[in-house]
């Protein structure tokens, strides 16, 4: 099994940065596929990045990065030229089993951490 909590979510500017982590505990880090996904208000969740392999939703491709610190079991979400429309919620999710876009079988979740962009 594995723990993941998020941080780094915060109020920005459009136009503005923000770096997310997603710190996992327990199991080994490496053996599990990792994902950020989120959830803007009054919407469903929807996929944002997946680490392995690379792989990014339209809406954030060339804005965002997902990488990863296996020594620090750690992964990031760098979000450059942020829109009002990224405003969510965002999780960190991982499965032992490949599910990239199909976020509805990933089977650990964090907390989540609040992304808020103003106009």
């Amino acid at each position: 099994q594995v723990q993941l909590v998020e941080s780094g979510g915060g109020l920005v500017q459009a136009g503005g940065s923000l770096r997310l982590s997603c710190v996992a505990s327990g199991r080994t880090f490496g053996t599990y596929f990792m994902a950020w996904i989120r959830q803007a208000p009054g919407k469903d969740r929807e996929f944002v990045a997946a680490l392995t392999p690379r792989d990014y939703a339209d809406s954030v491709k060339g804005r965002f990065t997902i990488s990863s610190d296996i020594a620090k079991n750690t992964v990031y979400l760098q979000m450059n030229s942020l829109k009002p429309e990224d405003t969510a919620v965002y999780y960190c999710a991982a499965d032992r089993n490949y599910n990239g876009r199909y976020i509805q079988n990933y089977d650990y979740w964090g907390q989540g951490t609040q992304v808020t962009v103003s106009s």
